[in-house]
Formats: C-alpha cells, structure tokens, sequence
C-alpha cells in the first residue's frame, strides 16, 4: 500500500545534483563550472532584478509625477437603494451590510443618496453624505454616530 512514509519519486525523475569544487575528478573542480575570470566567475554575481545591459533601466526611465498619500481613507461606497432592500432590523450596521454581501469585511462604508428610501431605517456606518442622510430623516429614519 502507498502511503506518505514509502513515497518515491518515479525511476529517472530526479538527478543528484552537481557537487561543485570537489576535485578535479568529478569534472567540476577548479572553477567549478565557471570558466576563467570575468563577471560571472566572481562571488556576488549575476544580473540583478532590472538590470538592462548598462541600458537605461525602465524604472529609470519612466516619468515620476505625483503624490500617494499612505494615510488615505478609502471607502465602499452602499446607496440608499441598497439599504432599502435590506429586510427591516432595529439598527443596520456594517455587519448588516457584509452579510448582505454589499461590502467585504474590513472595509470602511460610506452611504451615498442614490435611489430613495421608502421606510424608516436606523444606520451606523463610518460615514454618510449629507443628501443620503436628510434623504433616511426625511423618510422617518435616523443616522446613528
């Protein structure tokens, strides 16, 4: 029976690996494969990730413009539209919101007045547009903070 502890690579799959710098027996010995001198026979060799050949490398080469804000807020925008089809409940919050598959977990929501609202609806959400909340008030709704 084959199980992990009797496990085996099939016949001719694999080689032993070069041993390098062990004699000149083995026809690896000396320079190890490396042949005499130049770039490539030094330690600390090889061409580094973007080198182009002593060509002006792309990241080089390319315009630098503007800023990016690292501390920046970015929110799932939900509409009104959205909420109203949501079923009834006593405060809908951003788990509500999840659940319903609207925004993912973790992301900050932002309620925007696309669409009307037809029943009153309590929300707690990270922020509101000022339309979208006259819009919940108006509809006999509140904005939780």
């Amino acid at each position: 029976m084959l199980t992990l502890a009797n496990l085996s690579p099939k016949e001719g799959s694999t080689k032993n690996r070069k041993r390098l710098g062990r004699g000149p027996g083995t026809g690896h010995g000396k320079t190890a494969g490396r042949g005499h001198k130049g770039f490539k026979s030094r330690s600390g060799s090889g061409i580094k990730p973007g080198f182009e050949g002593g060509q002006m490398p792309l990241q080089r080469r390319l315009p630098k413009r503007g800023f990016t804000n690292i501390f920046k807020k970015e929110y799932t925008l939900v509409s009104l539209s959205q909420l109203d089809s949501l079923e009834s409940k006593d405060v809908i919050s951003v788990e509500d919101l999840i659940v319903a598959g609207f925004v993912r977990n973790g992301e900050r929501v932002k309620v925007l007045a696309n669409g009307e609202v037809t029943k009153a609806i309590k929300i707690k959400v990270d922020k509101i547009s000022v339309s979208a909340k006259a819009k919940i008030e108006a509809a006999g709704g509140e904005v939780l903070a």
